[in-house]
């Protein structure tokens, strides 16, 4: 009897044991379930704003502005760029220095030449540059923009020079003040050239010049950003339907650019008034991922011989990958960098590398068939 009364207690504790396992059970699968999920809309998991809130998109500061590409020294990330009068008169070519900028500007100057503008991301990395040639007003008005230090070998007195002071940018001007650590002739040059021709920038000594006159590295704030929307890609893409495999800008009846696409570097090679445009130092013919039209009005000032360019705004053409784009640009005012839209107003997206920019008067593109 002892034992049957103890084998039913047995029996009883062991229910109750299963009977409370079985509560714990369904309360543990109950607070895990509504842990997680909501009775609202019908029941159905509302995801939490960690999950769903993404960070708002930033761009990265180490990357080159001018190209969009991950190329600079780290000394050179977030710093400023460097802009260098470029002498593109035919007398004084070839030039040395250049194939490697990431921007190069070009617009037309007195006497139906042009001269060009080179700009470099990194301060740390620009070579000795040859030949280097006096200022123009609206090239600094671009460079400007870029936030870009200014180096020239000369001022137009009449526009240049007031306007290098009124925009109160960081320049240096080796006619204005010859310093050696910057400034130079090319000795092989000399007496082979006309001294105009002969300047040169010692690229390599720019870091040392900024500290020996406590030049500013750092963007300005608000001019921290890409001066172009680029491709989150670096394969050079088509920008349009229509195809453009070569084109010209006409400056002036002696003074044109030509440029042709190799579709193996998908690039624009440069060609100086129906010659290879070449740079002696590198021994390459300059290219480009990106050329750049803006077309605007270009006169005489006064009576001339000096050039004036609306530099606010005007139409041109986008071309890369093969293919070419319609465009309109604007420029707010000196401090602004250029915007680039497309007809529709909506800002252009570039494909990352260097770019060609050409300013010239509308009409005076010529796209070959």
């Amino acid at each position: 009897m002892k034992n049957e009364t103890k084998r039913r207690c047995y029996d009883t504790m062991k229910k109750a044991i299963q009977i409370n396992l079985s509560v714990l059970l369904l309360l543990l699968c109950f607070l895990t379930v509504f842990s997680g999920c909501s009775k609202k809309d019908g029941g159905e998991k509302i995801t939490t704003a960690v999950e769903t809130t993404k960070a708002p998109y930033k761009e990265p500061t180490d990357y080159n502005r001018l190209t969009g590409l991950d190329d600079l020294s780290e000394e050179a990330k977030g710093k400023r760029p460097v802009a260098i009068m470029i002498n593109n008169i035919k007398a004084s070519l070839p030039q040395y220095g250049i194939s490697g900028a990431d921007l190069m500007f070009e617009c037309l100057v007195e006497g139906g030449i042009t001269r060009m503008m080179a700009v470099y991301a990194d301060y740390t990395k620009v070579p000795t540059v040859c030949s280097v040639r006096s200022c123009r007003y609206y090239f600094p008005i671009f460079a400007q923009g870029l936030d870009a230090v200014y180096f020239c070998f000369g001022s137009n007195p009449t526009l240049g020079t007031p306007t290098l002071k009124k925009l109160k940018i960081d320049y240096f001007n080796g006619a204005e003040k010859y310093d050696e650590l910057i400034f130079g002739r090319d000795p092989n040059r000399l007496g082979a050239y006309s001294r105009e021709h002969t300047g040169i920038v010692k690229g390599k000594n720019i870091p040392a010049l900024y500290q020996k006159y406590n030049i500013r590295t750092d963007y300005k704030e608000g001019k921290d950003r890409y001066i172009f929307k680029f491709r989150n890609s670096e394969k050079t893409a088509a920008v349009s339907k229509k195809e453009c495999k070569k084109l010209t800008l006409n400056f002036s009846r002696s003074y044109y650019s030509t440029f042709t696409y190799d579709a193996a570097t998908k690039k624009y090679l440069k060609q100086h008034s129906g010659k290879p445009h070449m740079d002696t130092a590198s021994g390459k013919q300059l290219s480009y991922t990106n050329v750049f039209v803006l077309e605007t009005k270009v006169k005489l000032y006064g009576n001339g011989p000096l050039v004036q360019i609306n530099w606010k705004g005007g139409t041109g053409y986008y071309i890369s990958g093969g293919t070419v784009k319609a465009i309109t640009w604007t420029k707010k005012n000196a401090n602004s960098a250029i915007i680039i839209k497309d007809a529709n107003g909506k800002r252009v997206t570039v494909n990352k590398g260097n770019s060609y920019i050409g300013v010239v008067n509308k009409g005076e593109t010529a796209f070959a068939t």
